[in-house]
């Protein structure tokens, strides 16, 4: 066998990076994620933690004051927080979600706006694309948008927007041809010191407590003209390439909470003991381990794989975004679910992580498309 084969294996930088990401997690995140979620309240022990070490946008180019990294060690940072924190992995997350339309499309002039504030860890960005009555149908958006002379000016009100009111940046789509359709669809970024710009109330959720999700609102709110986003019609495009490369990573998120949630159940049979005996010499309980770690690894495999074809751009995405997506996401709430099962009633109390993963673990099968659309975007991939 040939020791030097490498053409499927993460390599050297990828895996220091995990080992350092790992380390800032389980020595600066972990310890405040069971207050983070019972009091509901951002995450700034992490925040401060990723920016001190350069995590928290490692997705920036290095000419913008970025790390330069690839997609592939996007995920792995996402990954490696949500194994501990998933409102906290929200960070670096929603950063990439709100920079891959920026990355994708924007002039050079407006990249030099945005990317070296958040890559200095000044600002942060948030992704608008959903509204209450355009959620799956994201096409039949209400908000819109109008050229008046150096300036467009903003009208309508954007849901569920991640980290809304802590983020500086804003990739906003809006409507700027109606009878157009999708095609008049058009990507801008908003600054949340523009005029007009109004940040809603914060939602109460199941879980990822401790990141914030708000509406966003417009109200004749003016940008200067520079600031859209590649040329005017072409934002609903955007969007759906950016889901491509963004998708992957909330697999990545999923992967990490079903890790963490499966650290957690190991532990537990290792320590417990019913009959005389540790919970990890009953057989039944070993197969419902084997079944979690499984999944888990068919998971992570899928997710890079799926993050490593984004950042070669290659062509067709759709697919392998989003099973990558889907199956992580599934798993997460299966392996969650299990997780709180070999607790038993430990489980289901605050006492242990796993009922707080359970709850975190719901939304990764929602946002950024609900794994109904994931099924259906693969189907039609292969139908086509």
């Amino acid at each position: 066998m040939n020791s030097e084969f490498d053409s499927y294996r993460l390599s050297d930088e990828h895996t220091a990076l995990r080992e350092a990401v790992r380390d800032l997690a389980e020595k600066e995140i972990a310890p405040h994620a069971a207050d983070v979620d019972e009091q509901g309240r951002y995450p700034v022990e992490a925040r401060d933690a990723l920016v001190k070490a350069g995590f928290q946008a490692v997705i920036i180019p290095e000419e913008y004051g970025g790390q330069g990294a690839d997609e592939l060690a996007g995920c792995i940072v996402i990954e490696e927080v949500a194994r501990v924190c998933a409102s906290s992995s929200l960070i670096p997350g929603v950063n990439g979600l709100g920079l891959t339309p920026i990355l994708l499309s924007a002039s050079d002039e407006l990249k030099k706006q945005v990317l070296p504030s958040v890559a200095a860890g000044e600002a942060m960005v948030s992704y608008a694309l959903s509204e209450r009555e355009a959620g799956s149908d994201a096409a039949s958006m209400k908000t819109r948008a109008r050229r008046d002379g150096d300036e467009w000016v903003l009208n309508g009100t954007k849901c569920w927007i991640t980290n809304a009111g802590e983020s500086t940046w804003y990739t906003v789509m809006a409507v700027t041809d109606p009878e157009k359709k999708a095609n008049g669809i058009s990507a801008f970024v908003v600054h949340s010191d523009d005029p007009g710009f109004v940040i809603g109330t914060k939602e109460r959720k199941l879980g990822i407590h401790g990141s914030p999700t708000r509406e966003i609102h417009f109200e004749d709110c003016r940008i200067p003209a520079d600031r859209i986003i590649g040329a005017e019609g072409t934002g609903f495009k955007t969007a759906l390439r950016t889901l491509d490369h963004t998708r992957p990573t909330i697999g990545a998120q999923a992967v990490g909470i079903a890790q963490g949630a499966l650290d957690v159940a190991t532990q537990y049979m290792k320590e417990r003991k019913q009959f005389g005996r540790h919970l990890a010499e009953f057989q039944g309980l070993q197969f419902m381990l084997a079944d979690m770690a499984m999944k888990v690894e068919a998971a992570r495999q899928l997710c890079y794989v799926a993050a490593s074809r984004a950042e070669r751009n290659e062509p067709d995405l759709g697919f392998i975004s989003s099973a990558a997506k889907c199956f992580a996401s599934d798993t997460a709430m299966q392996v969650t679910t299990d997780a709180v099962q070999l607790l038993g009633g430990a489980g289901y109390t605050r006492d242990f992580p796993a009922e707080r993963m359970m709850r975190d673990a719901k939304i990764t099968q929602i946002y950024e498309g609900t794994n109904q659309i994931q099924r259906m975007v693969m189907a039609r991939s292969l139908l086509r």
